[in-house]
């Protein structure tokens, strides 16, 4: 359920253009990672009860946007990952498991994002995978950004409260604040992207 009073962003004819092309275009670039189609909400996500991702684009402008929100926890090597100190800049919250097919075709944009913008922080989150497997994707995707191994659900709790997460992947970009400024359900788009994290840092 989406919350009310939080229009769909859209600033210019091109990024209308990409934003329409994610909403209709999904069934072709989305293969799906369905692990059980009738669970939604809080108590689901915590149960890893996801559903296959519809790539549909949110965005909110910088006065609708929630209080800010901070996700912590481990990665795979045991070091802490705390979206506090990310400050400053736009932070992508990547949902995404291993044997995802839409994870593993957007894991090069989002390497590619975090390595060639300064003013962008990707980080990750993984409910489902132990750390050899984490780890074996990371390594494949020459990923240099943290996941959270998010066993517990916790992470995806904390976002929950905020912004409907009902799907791997699912993008949610926090502004420099630190407040959810948009969400992208499924695999994302490059052009996609780039628009969102333009909003995103405009306070």
């Amino acid at each position: 359920m989406e919350t009310p009073g939080m229009p769909l962003v859209r600033r210019s004819p091109l990024a209308r253009a990409r934003v329409l092309a994610a909403l209709v275009l999904p069934a072709l670039v989305l293969a799906g990672c369905a692990q059980d189609s009738g669970s939604t909400g809080t108590a689901d996500a915590l149960d890893q009860g996801y559903v296959s991702g519809d790539g549909s684009v949110r965005a909110w402008e910088p006065d609708e946007r929630s209080e800010p929100v901070t996700i912590t926890g481990t990665d795979y090597d045991g070091n802490a990952v705390d979206t506090s100190d990310y400050l400053g800049q736009v932070v992508l919250l990547n949902t995404w498991y291993a044997g995802c097919a839409p994870c593993r075709a957007e894991a090069p944009t989002l390497v590619d994002v975090d390595t060639n913008r300064d003013d962008v922080q990707v980080v990750g989150i993984n409910g489902t995978d132990d750390a050899g497997t984490a780890q074996a994707f990371e390594r494949t995707f020459e990923v240099s950004y943290p996941s959270i191994d998010d066993k517990d659900g916790s992470a995806v709790a904390t976002l929950q409260g905020t912004v409907p997460l009902q799907a791997v992947p699912t993008t949610v970009l926090l502004d420099p604040e630190g407040r959810v400024a948009a969400r992208v359900i499924g695999e994302v788009e490059p052009s996609t992207l780039d628009d969102l994290v333009d909003d995103a840092g405009e306070l």
